[in-house]
């Protein structure tokens, strides 16, 4: 039997472009797909528990963890740090999983770094950016949302274009202009993934 290690799948992409449908969709297409827990100093929230939805660290112990180099990626979001430890996500991968890194272009550039200093990494790294067909049609979508002040659409049009336009950080578009059209092209890519050869463990035909 051919014995495989995981893919490290960095997913991206702007607010509203349905990311998280497409993902969500994905997983119960594909039941080796997982979600590695992060770290994050912010509190639980009801019903949260640690070791599952996140590791809950103190900001010292997060600190530590920066130190020690002991994250693959991290980032303060709304005065909070969150980060993805990378042992959380080695043990999946040597263990065949297709762990899924749903992160901003910020944390996707610190693993492409993280590649460049670890063969592991950079044999499993695979990066996805989920792109909406034309600014116009985001806009469309945001503003059909029916929760954004002309200003707060205004900040997230702006974040949206300084993301997309590191979209050659990336692997792979999958564009979002019909959700059921991409949604299979996004499954069948992750598909196509688990038969690479260099997730392949050693010599199966020697």
């Amino acid at each position: 039997m051919i014995e495989r290690s995981g893919n490290l799948i960095v997913i991206s992409g702007p607010s509203g472009v349905g990311k998280s449908t497409l993902v969500k969709q994905a997983r119960q297409e594909l039941s080796y797909l997982e979600f590695s827990v992060s770290c994050t100093t912010r509190q639980p929230r009801a019903g949260e528990v640690d070791g599952k939805d996140y590791f809950f660290l103190s900001e010292a112990e997060f600190e530590n963890k920066v130190q020690q180099g002991e994250f693959l990626e991290y980032a303060g979001v709304f005065a909070h740090r969150y980060g993805t430890l990378k042992s959380e996500v080695v043990a999946r991968l040597q263990k065949g999983a297709d762990v899924i890194l749903d992160i901003d272009v910020q944390g996707a550039k610190q693993i492409r770094q993280a590649a460049a200093d670890d063969p592991e990494i950079a044999r499993a790294a695979q990066f996805i950016m989920i792109v909406p067909p034309d600014m116009a049609t985001l806009e469309s979508r945001l503003s059909g949302r029916n929760s954004e002040t002309p200003e707060s659409l205004k900040l997230r049009l702006s974040g949206a274009q300084s993301e997309l336009s590191n979209f050659r950080v990336y692997d792979y578009l999958v564009v979002n202009d019909d959700l059921n059209t991409a949604a299979n092209e996004l499954i069948m890519l992750l598909k196509t993934m688990k038969m690479r050869t260099n997730i392949v463990k050693g010599e199966p035909f020697a």
